[in-house]
């Protein structure tokens, strides 16, 4: 009997966790976070609502590995290489040399810190809490599951009031990972056993070693693909060394799987790989966690009690004041709608004020109820503060954004192609080994040409070359091509494209995501076309009329049929690519985020309707 509840309880939770999202896709509530949603699904399945599900072994387990990976995942999304210092300051459009982001995002959190600090005493005094620490981990954490998505779907993510943004959202949550690991060490453990987390930190640092040494063996590559997947597998076995140590040592499971997160972070993983640890995570296992959190908050009991009641409203405040104090400094280079939007978005807390409230709940020093206050306050920042933040954050001007791309090599090829790109949506530069004093005269006059030093990986990270949307390759070495792409893409550049004739280095490129060019293949496949389809031949090369790709991210048009799309023009779609599937579109088709659009059409048009789905909503209603 028991193992029939277990069963029933899974299937509803599992069954919760997957009409959720279409729930918000459906009644346009794309505003919530989808973990803040689940939360809130579990509240109405659970001891808030219809109490259907009842926590057992199955439930309690998935839910605990789902926390677990949920940390690995929050280590992984953190980019050492925002903390690398050595970039050229650039003007502001205001006329202002931008800032340091590191020393701006540091000295903010800081602030963050202190004020946490000071309002935490101020709750103890008033009754609301017996322990300090706990309490200062709790206000002065960010959420990077809900600062991250925002900032890359307002397109901030390259702008540097973005990586400042960024940055302190990272170095919150790295600090207060780590001390929440050395308050739960000397509130369990005892004084005594702190100086065992240094064997977890040593193990970690041995473990990065050796997955550095073996990363780029040849036969690592071999067995990535088909049934072995020896990436994933390291990578699941990294995680349980280093939950089972934590554990070993006296510290929580989850310090071990965000040590793991931040290993995999450090050693660079091909962005197949993080994507197939996100698509595990955030489709299976994270999300039965989240809805189980709601499943397990009992609201009427925070209801019950005036004291907790009273609590939340001031939580919220503080929460508000200690970020949007420090955040202030930011008024030296930014307006103040820019400041404002940004300590709203500071204030989201979710993930880690989860942990911190289950582990103080666990080992006594806050109750159930507390604990429950403590989630529902995180739950209502990270519905609101992204709300604020998208409203008062000034947009840039739609027709002033343009597409990053970085040539390496100047050739007839690239020359040619950069020339024809810079009057319209690109902003290409060209990288090239140093040349004669009379060419560069000529050149500088006619293209914007960057002289390197040579094609080495270090020459090209100390340029702007791996901060580009765009990279496209076409030195005279096919070998130097295909290292540095993988090296772009090893960077998070979004689109590789390296000239490659082998084969062989072919299909090795394409499994790392990076899209080849071959001057063998592309003159056959042209050939052939002109003798087969000439008239097609003519739409693809004719610079008024040609076809085009636009990738629609624009939450506006979201679900519009075409038969209602506004912005047509002298633009017609030809086909839509959604997912693997290839559409034939007609008037009832509904776009949908992500779509690749097929168009053709004038350059003029087709220019500003990539504008209007590529970059973000501009605040114009066309309803």
């Amino acid at each position: 009997m028991e193992q029939h509840v277990s069963i029933i309880s899974l299937l509803i939770v599992v069954t919760t966790a997957f009409l959720t999202p279409i729930l918000l896709h459906r009644f346009k509530l794309n505003f919530i976070p989808v973990v803040v949603a689940e939360i809130i699904m579990g509240l109405i399945i659970g001891k808030s609502g219809f109490n259907i599900v009842h926590e057992d072994m199955w439930l309690s387990t998935l839910s605990t590995l789902g926390f677990i990976f949920l940390m690995f995942l929050s280590g992984l999304e953190i980019d050492f290489t925002a903390f690398s210092g050595g970039k050229k300051r650039e003007t502001l459009p205001n006329g202002k040399k931008e800032p340091n982001s590191f020393l701006v995002s540091s000295i903010i959190f800081a602030g963050v810190f202190i004020l946490s600090l000071g309002l935490s005493y101020l709750f103890v005094l008033a009754g609301f809490i017996d322990n300090a620490f706990l309490m200062t981990l709790i206000i002065s954490t960010i959420s990077l599951g809900v600062v991250v998505p925002t900032l890359k779907e307002a397109h901030l993510m390259k702008t540097v009031i973005g990586q400042i943004i960024l940055l302190v959202a990272v170095i919150a949550d790295l600090a207060t990972m780590i001390l929440l690991a050395l308050f739960v060490s000397l509130n369990e453990g005892g004084e005594g056993d702190t100086w065992l987390l240094l064997i977890l930190f040593g193990a970690g640092i041995i473990l990065y070693f050796i997955g550095k040494r073996f990363k780029n063996r040849s036969f690592i590559e071999t067995l990535s693909t088909g049934t072995v997947q020896i990436g994933t597998r390291a990578v699941f076995m990294l995680i349980i060394v280093l939950v089972g140590l934590s554990e070993t040592v006296g510290a929580e499971n989850i310090l071990g799987a965000f040590l793991a997160g931040v290993l995999v972070s450090l050693l660079a993983p091909n962005q197949e790989l993080v994507h197939k640890l996100d698509s595990f995570g955030y489709g299976f296992l994270i999300p039965i966690f989240f809805v189980m959190v709601g499943v397990e908050l009992d609201i009427w009991s925070l209801l019950s009690e005036k004291k907790l009641l009273l609590l939340i409203p001031l939580l919220l405040i503080g929460l508000l004041f200690s970020k949007l104090i420090p955040v202030y400094l930011l008024k030296i280079w930014y307006d103040m709608k820019t400041v404002i939007a940004s300590g709203f978005l500071l204030t989201s807390t979710l993930s880690l004020v989860i942990a911190a409230a289950t582990i103080g709940e666990r080992i006594g020093v806050i109750s159930e109820q507390m604990k429950g206050t403590l989630i529902l306050v995180a739950v209502i920042t990270s519905i609101f503060t992204p709300i604020v933040f998208k409203k008062l954050f000034p947009r840039e001007a739609a027709e002033g954004r343009k597409v990053s791309i970085a040539f390496l090599g100047a050739n007839q090829i690239t020359l040619p192609v950069s020339l024809e790109l810079k009057s319209g949506l690109y902003n290409p530069v060209l990288y090239h080994q140093k040349i004669e004093k009379a060419e560069k005269t000529f050149a500088d006059s006619v293209f914007e040409i960057k002289e390197i030093q040579d094609y080495s990986q270090e020459a090209i990270e100390n340029t702007k070359v791996f901060e580009s949307e765009i990279v496209v390759i076409l030195t005279g070495n096919q070998d130097v091509n295909a290292d540095l792409a993988i090296a772009a893409k090893e960077k998070g550049v979004p689109r590789v494209i390296a000239r490659i004739e082998s084969p062989e280095l072919e299909q090795r490129l394409r499994e790392h995501g990076v899209e080849v060019f071959s001057s063998f293949m592309s003159t056959k496949a042209l050939l052939r076309a002109m003798i087969e389809s000439p008239a097609v031949i003519n739409l693809l090369t004719n610079q008024e009329t040609g076809l085009y790709e636009i990738v629609m991210n624009n939450e506006l048009f979201d679900g519009m049929s075409l038969r209602r799309f506004p912005f047509t023009g002298d633009v017609i779609f030809v086909r839509i690519f959604r997912g693997k599937d290839s559409i034939v579109p007609h008037g009832d088709t509904e776009l949908q985020m992500h779509d690749r659009l097929i168009v053709t059409g004038s350059k003029e048009y087709v220019d500003e309707l990539k504008r209007e789905l590529e970059f973000s909503e501009t605040g114009k209603s066309y309803y």
